[in-house]
């Protein structure tokens, strides 16, 4: 098939389609983790998004469904260099083509993914069409790609996160204390994490109302990752609000800007924003240096958080918010991905074990 991407610059590339032939609409992204593509395909938090992953080979290890992070795929589209067409792995059931092709996802490759990465590190992040199969081959096609691209809504006018919430409140058993999740796209990593050290979760829609979350008598909050502008998620924000000071609060990524937004601090949309799993996050108040696995396309304004939460971690590379903390309000966020899927695992155990003796002081208090 043939392929054609369009950004709203002007610029304008084809390429070989593969998966599905059709039309995607959203912003271009790019992710430099080398391996994962199963994780990022699947991760809630891409929805609105076209995702180039800037590993030139992708596909060799095919797809198995062990590392899926919602119910299937949530990209927009996808843009590779090359695809591998004959995967090798003992636990692969089918290529990446056929796994595109059965959700309806449409993919270019054969294009120059470090010329796009580039021009998105120095211009930023834009708006981007994905044309695959007949409709490349329109006479009119490039210009019919390019008004698609110019013409979207812009990503922080879209309310993305009710695309990828749960429909209804559900549960997930445990022994140990009571957690509300607010489902703004939550990635399964985040939720067997926490299963993992026998957490009562009690996960609710992000539309959900206070007195449904309140219904359940939590002990603790998270607010999970979600895709778009934190700005569109009012109901989670409303609800950190109402639960501020009477049980420890935790943020993962957008949840980290939703609990943010409650307290009175400001966000802001990043240039290129943080996608891979190499990101450097320095803790201050270890002394330490970590490598965490990161998704998103907008951060915490620093200035807007004085006085009311200690900054305690920063992205090594551009000095933007990784981590904040109000021990008076039992409040601990961080940008990152703890729970990695895929990534390094180095915050895993400091973040969700924390929520386990946080929880247990404020009983004892």
């Amino acid at each position: 098939m043939k392929a054609i991407l369009a950004l709203e610059d002007g610029t304008v590339v084809r390429g070989e389609g593969f998966g599905a032939s059709g039309v995607a609409l959203g912003e271009l992204v790019f992710a430099t983790a080398f391996t994962g593509y199963e994780e990022m395909l699947t991760d809630p938090s891409y929805k609105g998004q076209i995702l180039m992953l800037t590993y030139p080979l992708i596909g060799n290890y095919g797809v198995s469904g062990e590392r899926f992070q919602s119910e299937g795929i949530k990209v927009e589209g996808f843009v590779v260099r090359e695809r591998c067409e004959e995967p090798s792995h003992y636990k692969s059931k089918r290529s990446i083509e056929e796994f595109l092709r059965s959700e309806g996802i449409p993919a270019i490759c054969e294009i120059d993914t470090r010329m796009l990465t580039r021009k998105t590190r120095e211009y930023g992040t834009m708006k981007a069409c994905l044309l695959v199969g007949e409709q490349a081959e329109e006479r009119e096609a490039e210009q019919r790609a390019l008004h698609l691209a110019r013409n979207q809504p812009d990503i922080s006018s879209l309310d993305l996160v009710r695309r990828v919430t749960c429909e209804k409140p559900y549960r997930i058993k445990g022994r140990n204390a009571r957690i509300a999740v607010i489902d703004c796209g939550v990635k399964r990593g985040i939720l067997d994490a926490l299963r993992r050290r026998n957490l009562d979760i009690f996960v609710f829609p992000a539309h959900s109302s206070v007195s449904e979350v309140k219904s359940c008598e939590p002990e603790a909050l998270l607010i999970s990752n979600g895709p778009g502008d934190p700005k569109q998620a009012k109901r989670a924000i409303e609800i950190v609000k109402a639960f501020s000071g009477s049980v420890p609060i935790f943020g993962i990524c957008l949840g980290h800007q939703i609990v943010a937004l409650a307290l009175g601090c400001e966000t802001f949309k990043m240039k290129f924003g943080h996608r891979g799993a190499n990101q450097p996050v320095k803790d201050v108040k270890r002394g330490k240096v970590f490598i965490t696995s990161q998704n998103h396309g907008f951060a915490v304004d620093e200035n807007s958080a004085e006085g009311i939460v200690e900054i305690t971690q920063f992205n090594a590379n551009d000095g933007t918010v990784e981590g904040f903390e109000n021990e008076y309000l039992g409040i601990y966020c961080v940008q990152y991905h703890p729970e990695a899927n895929p990534g390094p695992e180095d915050t895993e155990k400091m973040f969700f074990d924390r929520i386990l003796s946080v929880v247990e002081r404020w009983k004892r208090e």
